[in-house]
Order: structure tokens, then C-alpha cells, then sequence
């Protein structure tokens, strides 16, 4: 009996520690050390919040970016990928169909090669960075829009381009969102 008394007594206590003060403890570390990113990394403009430098979100019409596709629809409550495999037919449809779109968009031959990037779903469908060769495919488009010079916007886009390891190691890789944001704010149209 006193073992099980005994038993008892620990898995309270453990579930205390475990589930409650070592959660509040690390949150509570993690906002004085990081507030900026435990606040969710959140852009705005002043007045209003405009989005997270660390989810995706859609951007429609020529004059910007475009990131990369969302099966969620960049709902964070519904995040995920399709989960169908590279030899589906549905998945095979659906990057064909998003490759001549963009090829569409941009002023691209019919066999230009898209990147991945712009065609695929991340896993987690709120990615919000695309690679550069993907923002550089589509400057010359947006540049047109914007009435900008093709230079400024290639600028912008080698500005905001961060490699994806402590901007130190890996691709580099270009947040829309804050590449779009420094658009909307250089002055083209």
C-alpha cells in the first residue's frame, strides 16, 4: 500500500513539474530573452498588424510577389501539406497547371523551368519565405507592374535575402512579406 501511496504521490508531483512549472518557467524565460519572436515575430505598420515574418500569406494581382502555394489556404488553424506522393496523378496535375500559370504570369516560354518553390507545398503550407531564384524569376513582372527600374527591384530582392541557417549557411531564401512590404514602401505604384 505504501507503494502505490508512494506512486501516486510522484506522478502528481511530476505532472505538476512537468506539465505546469517547466512549461510556465520556459515561456516565462522565452518572453524576457525573445519578446519580438515569442509575440509570434509580428509585422505592422504603426497602427494596425499586417502579418508574421514567420508565416505565409497570399498575395494576389501582378505588382507583387508571389509565395509559395498553400494547400491551407495560409490558414494557421488548418496547417498541413496535401500528403500525396511525387507519382500522384492529382499532385502531378496540380504542379503542371501552377507552372503554367506562373509561366503565364511572368512572360515565360512554355518550357522555362519554374522553380520548385513556386509549384510545391511546404509541409507546412504557411511557409513564408520563396527561394531567390524564385523572387529573381519574378522581378522583371513585378517591376513592369510597379513601373520600376528592373535594378531597384533586384535590389530589394538581394536585400531582403537571408541564407536559412543563421543567415550563415544554406539557400538563400527571401521572405514575400517583407520583400512586398519594402515595395509598398519604395514608391512604385
Amino acid at each position: 500500500m505504501k507503494e502505490i501511496k508512494t506512486s501516486f504521490v510522484m506522478l502528481v508531483l511530476f505532472i505538476l513539474i512537468t506539465g505546469f512549472l517547466y512549461p510556465l518557467a520556459i515561456t516565462g524565460v522565452g518572453a524576457v530573452l525573445f519578446p519580438r519572436q515569442t509575440g509570434g515575430s509580428l509585422i505592422s505598420d504603426g497602427t494596425m498588424i499586417i502579418g508574421s515574418k514567420l508565416m505565409g500569406q497570399m498575395f494576389k494581382g501582378p505588382k507583387y510577389f508571389h509565395g509559395r502555394p498553400s494547400f491551407s489556404n495560409y490558414d494557421g488553424m488548418n496547417s498541413g501539406g496535401t500528403n500525396l506522393g511525387p507519382t500522384n496523378r492529382k499532385l502531378v496535375d496540380q504542379v503542371r497547371m501552377r507552372a503554367e500559370i506562373i509561366r503565364k504570369e511572368n512572360g515565360l516560354a512554355e518550357n522555362a523551368m519554374v522553380p520548385a518553390d513556386l509549384v510545391l507545398t511546404s509541409g507546412s503550407g504557411l511557409d513564408p519565405h520563396i527561394s531567390l531564384e524564385g523572387a529573381l524569376m519574378q522581378a522583371p513582372r513585378v517591376a513592369r507592374e510597379r513601373k520600376l527600374d528592373i535594378s531597384l527591384v533586384a535590389d530589394l530582392v538581394m536585400k531582403n535575402s537571408r541564407r536559412s541557417y543563421f543567415n550563415i549557411h544554406g539557400e538563400l531564401l527571401v521572405n514575400v512579406l517583407a520583400l512586398n512590404l519594402a515595395l509598398d514602401s519604395s514608391g512604385g505604384n
